[in-house]
């Protein structure tokens, strides 16, 4: 079989080993949604929740990063001596 005929499968094996890598690359730098606290405007009951409960719901605070609504870790860079 000539050169020329392999050269288009070659050209897609290659193509979908690229494609499979910059998907892997894409999905490296992903984390997890915020959390909220949520205030129903009927009795004023607060949920902690990644998106609203529901039309009768506003937004209250946040953001937060677990389950609980923990306040985000503050980070402190220190310079070296």
């Amino acid at each position: 079989m000539p050169a020329a005929m392999n050269a288009p499968r070659a050209f897609r094996r290659r193509g979908a080993v690229a494609m499979a890598l910059l998907m892997a690359c894409c999905a490296l730098p992903a984390k997890p949604a915020p959390w909220y606290y949520w205030r129903s405007k009927v009795d004023g009951k607060r949920v902690c929740a990644q998106v609203s409960p529901g039309p009768g719901w506003t937004r209250d605070s946040g953001p937060y990063d677990g389950a609980m609504c923990q306040p985000r870790r503050r980070v402190f860079v220190l310079p070296a001596k």
